[in-house]
């Protein structure tokens, strides 16, 4: 599944995404935990804390998924878990070369995340008008069809979701000449 396509997923339907995210990244985040000093219960903590972090992220509406999900939840849940060990005065026994890695790719995400959003904030200002501030309704502000065809004023769903696509096409054609 596209990035976008998950975070329109967890934005819109928070329950079912976060119970998917749970059954398949929790193990991971538990395996971790365990392996470095910590036992069930940190973990289960450790899971919250991470479910936090990623809900504030996509509350921002500048925030850009560039990595993979799975990459993403174990970069916080790693970062955390460190922070944690640190305050806690517990050593962690991860292979420092894997955090080397970790960190070297989270870093690569940031950057291509800030790169990615400022193309498509330069491409957003060659569109028309009207499908700048379309796509900012549906892609940003997570509006929903039937709020876009009653706040636009189309006859129909299908008119509302045809004028959609003809703007992700315009965006299309802008980001093949640049």
């Amino acid at each position: 599944m596209k990035n976008h396509l998950i975070l329109e997923t967890l934005r819109t339907d928070k329950d079912n995404s976060f119970k998917l995210i749970y059954e398949k990244y929790y193990g991971l985040i538990e395996y971790h935990v365990l392996r470095n000093s910590g036992d069930s219960d940190d973990a289960k903590d450790l899971f919250q804390d991470v479910m936090i972090v990623l809900v504030e992220k996509l509350e921002r509406d500048d925030f850009v998924l560039s990595a993979k999900l799975k990459t993403y939840i174990m970069a916080i849940a790693k970062n955390l878990w460190l922070k944690k060990l640190s305050t806690s005065g517990k050593k962690e026994t991860w292979d420092y070369r894997h955090e080397k890695d970790l960190f070297q790719e989270m870093q690569l995400s940031i950057e291509k995340e800030t790169t990615y959003a400022e193309k498509l904030q330069h491409l957003f200002t060659k569109m028309t008008s009207h499908c700048h501030k379309l796509l900012d309704d549906i892609y940003y502000k997570m509006k929903s069809i039937l709020e876009i065809q009653k706040e636009y004023g189309y006859s129909t769903k299908h008119n509302a979701q045809n004028q959609k696509h003809k703007c992700v096409q315009q965006l299309r054609e802008l980001k093949d000449q640049s």
